[in-house]
């Protein structure tokens, strides 16, 4: 690789602070001509903030911004775009309703006319956005409408609207989330084009694949904190993940959770077959007896939430089949899930889980209330009831039943959601990332709680970043990696096994 690169974007000590959060820290970023640099690290590292920094949508607190050796400040994404800074999200930012070329040069359409034109010059802006496609070797009907077409060619009309204003500077936010694999092999195509060009290009993605099948340098941070600029091919997916969470990780000898052999006895409550779904989730295999907890490692964007979202209905298979009591059951709602004795926790308790203008009692009533049906009431008397019951059992300090959950700590509204599903006594409970965000001591408390649900017979797939906490309480831990299952391991599995499975997806 050539390393006389001139640096076209540098953003140098960049802070920025949101209420009560240091999203970002002393953070720097070089982008190279010619390069395609990849932005590392888990939830909550901070690289949406330093995007939305670097395209205009947050103004950081401190720090600069410096574009071909000038100091710039964009001060909104139009700003950015002005200066040559284009972004592609992960969701397709267009107007479906539109035509193709409508699409790419939408709020700049080519004029004719008297005087600096007042009519749109429909000829020109199509021979124009015919001409952007084929620079991406994309040849498609640019009069169609943009509905008409795939996601992958929806993400190509996005990425020749970013060229367009003649970008320096190309950010792409997920690019391949959508995509199947050999649409992300078109897509690749299509970068290392641009690349040739002499494009800079930030690409952020979870998949440690697409990071060495693309990528020239990493840039890595954690916890809104600059780790490290590394060459990709000098930095191997060990030490990658090493660099993201942030430590090295226990030898086996360290591992908590031992093996029980007894699990391995117990009936089989939940089998997957073969389930998946196109862009989110390669054909995997699982099984979850009954007392047994089954936790589900991986990088985020390995397929773990795709997967609890698929089991629990909120999503639908394309593939395979599921089976409860070894019956095969279709579950195309949560409904459904519910009624088949399930409960899921999200991920996002705020945007997903609580509903913060409702009280505590509210909130722990709802999962039930929804199983009993719209024609079947659960009593005030009744929902007072099992909200003092589950506020003493697991321990959540609020002043009373009726307080809003909004004003609850993280910790506490984590143990409402358990208790809403506690309370319709489920067979089966899907906890996704369930530890997230809370003090060290609520994290001990709900990790006890697990450990005593399966001794009394709950199945549990248990989601967590945190290997830690996977090792320290799973019976069985099933590692995914890129949207796959890779590996199967046993109880008293160390952190580091876990990880170099990740690494090599063998």
């Amino acid at each position: 690789m050539n390393t006389d690169f001139p640096i076209v974007l540098e953003l140098t000590g960049i802070c920025k602070r949101f209420t009560g959060v240091q999203a970002l820290q002393d953070v720097s970023l070089r982008l190279r001509a010619g390069e395609v640099h990849a932005l590392m690290g888990q939830n909550g590292a901070g690289k949406s903030t330093l995007i939305k920094v670097l395209t205009g949508v947050h103004a950081p607190d401190a720090g600069t911004v410096t574009l071909a050796g000038r100091e710039i400040r964009a001060a909104s994404p139009q700003d950015a775009q002005r200066l040559g800074i284009s972004t592609v999200y992960q969701e397709v930012n267009l107007c479906p309703n539109l035509s193709v070329a409508e699409n790419i040069f939408a709020g700049r359409y080519p004029r004719t006319g008297w005087q600096g034109g007042w009519r749109i010059d429909w000829a020109r802006m199509q021979r124009e956005a015919a001409a952007l496609l084929a620079r991406l070797d994309l040849h498609i009907d640019v009069t169609r409408l943009l509905a008409g077409y795939s996601v992958a060619v929806q993400q190509m009309v996005a990425i020749a609207r970013a060229l367009s204003i003649q970008a320096r500077v190309l950010v792409l936010d997920e690019p391949t989330s959508s995509l199947d694999e050999s649409e992300v092999q078109r897509l690749f195509a299509v970068l290392r084009r641009l690349r040739g060009e002499g494009l800079a290009i930030l690409f952020v993605t979870h998949f440690l694949d697409e990071v060495y099948a693309i990528s020239d340098r990493i840039t890595v941070l954690r916890n809104g904190r600059f780790v490290g600029e590394y060459r990709a091919g000098e930095l191997d997916r060990g030490a990658l993940i090493t660099a993201m969470v942030g430590r090295e990780l226990a030898p086996a000898a360290q591992a908590v959770r031992q093996p029980q052999a007894a699990v391995s006895d117990r009936t089989v409550l939940l089998e997957a077959r073969g389930l998946a779904r196109k862009g989110q989730l390669h054909p995997i295999d699982l099984q979850i007896r009954c007392g047994e907890v089954v936790g589900l490692a991986g990088l985020l964007g390995s397929g773990r939430t795709e997967l609890a979202r698929l089991l629990f209905g909120l999503d639908a298979a394309d593939a395979g089949e599921l089976r409860l009591n070894d019956r095969v059951v279709h579950l195309d709602h949560p409904a459904q899930a519910i009624r088949h004795g399930m409960g899921l926790c999200p991920e996002d308790r705020k945007s997903d889980g609580i509903v913060g203008e409702l009280s505590v009692r509210e909130n722990i009533a709802l999962a039930l209330q929804a199983r009993l049906g719209v024609r079947r009431t659960l009593s005030r008397r009744r929902q007072q009831e099992l909200a003092e019951r589950f506020i003493g059992a697991l321990g959540i300090r609020t002043a009373d039943a009726e307080t809003p959950i909004a004003q609850l700590s993280g910790g506490n509204q984590q143990k409402a959601l358990l208790a809403r599903w506690l309370a319709t006594q489920p067979a089966l409970l899907i906890l996704d990332e369930p530890t997230r965000g809370i003090d060290v001591a609520a994290k001990q408390e709900i990790m006890d709680q697990i450990l005593r649900l399966a001794q009394d017979g709950m199945a549990v797939l248990f989601i967590s970043s945190e290997l830690d906490e996977v090792v320290r309480v799973s019976d069985r831990i099933v590692v995914l990696r890129d949207r796959r299952k890779v590996g199967d391991l046993p109880a008293g599995t160390s952190e580091a096994a876990i990880c170099d499975l990740i690494a090599a997806g063998a």
